[in-house]
């Protein structure tokens, strides 16, 4: 469906009714660019707008399929993007990946949302409020969406280094508790914030470098031709901050690695020493039963039978027994 559709010009919003005046506004040689928004669209209302504007059936049809690899490819003067957008649930510890696609023209941006996300509101919403930036035309939506999803990459980042130091110090703690499980869904949360962020570096210093690659190159308002300086230096700035979020990403999957192993040689640890003491105990507890066993059996002629104190001196000798024994194992430090 249409979450939302417009026309800008010199920065400004101009309201179009519905679908058919807003591909007619792309038609006709007008001032302006077209911002047309989509949430999950079927095939044929997507098939619509592309035999209007002239999409490319591929990449049309990579937008249908939906569940992309992060990329950015360019058909003719159309880019196609291809991003992922990431929400953190803090209650659960959890993130959570819906898919953002844009179409990229010097008459229109056509952006494709799947699942839940409110990255491209916020992102509408802040260019209306700078109308200089917006004037800059779609390749300044472009940078924006960009810069937008790295932000929220840069905080699930953080979210990820809280819940990975928190894992790192309840591991080393004295107290005895069952990680392996969190530990587990802690780095599935980061394989899939990889998953999200990782591919995308490539593209985007294809993008930065201005034409080195044959399928991105000599696009307006990336590569500086027509965009300027100003558009440079913004995906200079996104791609250190996506950069910096991939290094740490990566850095949070090798730590939590180390931490399972550690947490699993811990397990075995106080495996190892569990049976210690258990199998002390049991020696203990060996001897007593030998003694009480023997004196147990039913013969006439057994030694001490006879005697008064037999019985309080065999208990003595057992409890002797076993104060020895605790004391020895006590010195080896199996207790």
């Amino acid at each position: 469906m249409i979450v939302d559709v417009a026309t800008y010009a010199d920065g400004r919003r101009g309201e179009v009714q519905d679908l058919s005046g807003a591909l007619q506004h792309c038609r006709g040689q007008v001032e302006g660019f077209l911002w047309l928004g989509l949430e999950d669209p079927g095939e044929d209302e997507l098939a619509r707008v592309a035999e209007a504007l002239g999409l490319h059936p591929l990449a049309v049809e990579d937008a249908v399929e939906g569940h992309q690899r992060p990329k950015v490819e360019r058909y003719g003067d159309t880019l196609f993007v291809v991003l992922k957008a990431l929400s953190y649930f803090d209650e659960q510890s959890a993130v959570e990946t819906a898919e953002v696609m844009l179409f990229v023209d010097d008459r229109f941006v056509v952006s494709v949302r799947r699942g839940r996300s409110r990255s491209l509101a916020a992102v509408r919403e802040a260019l209306q409020a700078d109308p200089e930036r917006l004037r800059r035309g779609p390749h300044a939506v472009l940078h924006a969406v960009l810069e937008r999803l790295v932000d929220e990459y840069e905080a699930i980042d953080l979210e990820l280094e809280r819940d990975v130091a928190q894992m790192e110090e309840q591991v080393f703690s004295p107290e005895r508790s069952s990680d392996a499980e969190r530990i587990y869904y802690l780095k599935r949360e980061v394989l899939e914030v990889r998953r999200a962020v990782a591919p995308l570096v490539t593209p985007l210093k294809q993008l930065l470098a201005g034409g080195g690659d044959e399928e991105l190159g000599g696009v307006d308002g990336v590569d500086g031709t027509d965009g300027g300086e100003q558009a440079l230096l913004e995906l200079r700035d996104v791609l250190d901050g996506l950069v910096r979020t991939v290094e740490h990403v990566e850095g949070y999957d090798r730590l939590l690695t180390d931490v399972l192993n550690a947490h699993l040689a811990q397990v075995s640890v106080r495996q190892n020493d569990d049976m210690r003491k258990i199998s002390a105990v049991a020696a203990m507890f060996a001897v007593p039963t030998l003694v009480a066993g023997v004196y147990g059996m039913n013969f006439d002629h057994m030694p001490e039978l006879d005697w008064r104190w037999g019985y309080p001196a065999c208990l003595l000798l057992m409890l002797g027994i076993c104060l020895g024994m605790h004391r020895a194992f006590k010195r080896s430090g199996w207790l």
